[in-house]
């Protein structure tokens, strides 16, 4: 049983991912509803079979203080995929501030992006506009949700309304 099971507060909201184990605790002993079963697959006893929860739903809301992503060198590296913002190679990575510290610039998720040597190199101490280069994908504070689902590896289509993807 090495899937995971997503979360949902009792406004719908997602705040966890657990596994298959946990997710069933919780419902079996009437501390959240089966949201979403996966239909090819039970959890059973010796005795009885079970739905395989996808997908399960507190039934006492818990209210979770907003949650930061730590702001660090793996994290952003995570952000980007594990590939340059400008041309998309995944060799010789570093970090790159988008307007460079000599003009003002802070460590922020904004201004913080996943570079290869060679188009670090080219930046320099300048701006992407100041030398020509384009974002392939601009940079972003990603939300905890989805600091939480690239641990997982991937997200079940089934998901992704309750985690505002599309």
């Amino acid at each position: 049983m090495s899937q995971n099971v997503l979360v949902l507060n009792q406004d719908y909201q997602a705040i966890a991912i657990c596994s298959v184990e946990r997710a069933f605790v919780l419902v079996y002993l009437r501390k959240a509803e089966l949201v979403l079963s996966r239909e090819d697959r039970k959890v059973r006893s010796i005795s009885r079979s079970f739905p395989f929860p996808s997908i399960i739903r507190l039934y006492r809301y818990v209210h979770i203080p907003y949650r930061k992503v730590a702001l660090s060198r793996a994290n952003i590296f995570k952000r980007d995929g594990n590939q340059c913002v400008y041309c998309g190679t995944k060799n010789d990575l570093t970090v790159d501030h988008v307007i460079p510290r000599s003009m003002g610039g802070k460590d922020t998720w904004e201004n913080l992006v996943t570079a290869c040597q060679t188009c670090n190199t080219r930046k320099g101490n300048r701006t992407p506009e100041m030398c020509g280069m384009r974002f392939l994908r601009p940079p972003f504070r990603p939300s905890y949700i989805m600091y939480l689902t690239n641990f997982t590896g991937s997200v079940l289509d089934a998901w992704r309304p309750y985690l505002m993807m599309s």
